[in-house]
């Protein structure tokens, strides 16, 4: 793709995410959400293969269908209260069609069958763009009226979606679907909390946006797609493969790396509140998607793959890109829990 179209699509994009951020009046939230949508779909489709136009075909119709379903909930809203403002969602109705059309566009369960086959049709980076940077606006946008929207629809398709990410990612060999159902997994964690303690949402979000970055970052440098690549990863470098499997674990939310500080928040505040059943099982999936990411770990960092010559190191390595983004991603996703408690006071 020409640098300055490339240039252009992740400016809109960029800007269509701090407009609905920014907004409190429904219209502009919509056309926010539409400028995101616009400008990724070029980028989905810019490698012209069958997967990524079919990819690109299911992503367009879910995030029209979701935008248009939250347009009408604010036309009734509108109708019925006569205020544009998205702060005075009031009608029942409006409330639920609103929830269900952001949930639609973040990926969540039940409406979560879409997230995987796009991500399986294309390439690891623009995979990383849809489960981290086009998940900030709807979530902005749940935050923003976190005590509007039903509390049952939240805590109901929260723990749905931490059971299908769990369950989802543990028959997977391709890499970009387990992050798909990861990302499912991890957005339930963050949605069940929502109207309880919303700036625990913020914070899951921030952490889980650094943690994806990092793991998809070093997928991307070392173009590993399946279980299969994974297991070349050790043959990069020992401090690549270090990184993954810390990265990968602190992702599973394994103590005492940072994707555990989240969860464990999580879990006292819904126990805080008397919903003990739920945090119960809500920990034992997050046991379902640590068992996937211990798996990929050992098959990536603790296996060699079959070579005819005694060489642990690939023969004449590509050069290695700049790899400063991902050091910083890492270290976060690594070195956090610590000053959690300062964090979160």
């Amino acid at each position: 793709m020409n640098p300055i179209i490339n240039f252009i699509l992740l400016s809109s994009m960029m800007a269509g995410t701090i407009l609905t951020m920014t907004s409190h009046h429904w219209i502009s939230a919509w056309l926010g959400l539409e400028m995101n949508t616009l400008a990724i779909i070029p980028i989905i489709s810019k490698t012209h293969h069958p997967r990524a136009t079919e990819a690109s075909t299911k992503y367009f119709l879910i995030q029209a269908a979701s935008s248009a379903l939250m347009l009408l909930s604010g036309i009734i809203n509108a109708h019925l209260h006569g205020t544009w403002d998205i702060t005075h969602l009031s009608d029942t109705t409006s409330k639920i069609m609103f929830t269900t059309a952001l949930a639609t566009k973040l990926g969540l369960a039940p409406i979560h069958f879409w997230l995987p086959e796009v991500l399986q049709g294309v390439p690891l980076f623009t995979a990383l763009i849809i489960t981290t940077w086009q998940k900030i606006a709807p979530m902005a946008l749940l935050i923003t009226t976190w005590n509007l929207i039903p509390t049952s629809i939240t805590l109901t398709t929260g723990l749905l979606s931490a059971i299908v990410g769990g369950l989802g990612g543990l028959n997977q060999t391709q890499l970009r679907k387990m992050m798909a159902y990861s990302s499912i997994a991890h957005l339930g964690w963050m949605i069940a909390i929502i109207t309880i303690t919303p700036s625990l949402t913020l914070f899951n979000l921030t952490l889980y946006i650094t943690l994806t970055s990092s793991t998809m970052l070093i997928m991307h440098l070392t173009m590993s797609k399946t279980l299969q690549n994974a297991t070349l990863i050790s043959s990069h470098s020992s401090i690549i493969t270090s990184l993954f499997l810390l990265s990968l674990l602190s992702l599973g939310g394994l103590p005492p790396l940072s994707g555990f500080s989240p969860k464990w928040l999580i879990l006292q505040e819904l126990v805080s509140h008397h919903l003990t059943p739920l945090a119960l099982t809500m920990a034992v999936s997050a046991l379902l998607s640590l068992m996937f990411y211990i798996r990929t770990t050992y098959i990536s960092t603790m296996t060699l793959p079959p070579s005819t010559t005694p060489l642990k190191n690939t023969w004449r390595l590509k050069s290695q890109p700049n790899t400063l983004p991902l050091s910083m991603f890492t270290l976060t996703s690594i070195f956090l829990l610590p000053i959690t408690p300062m964090m979160t006071q």
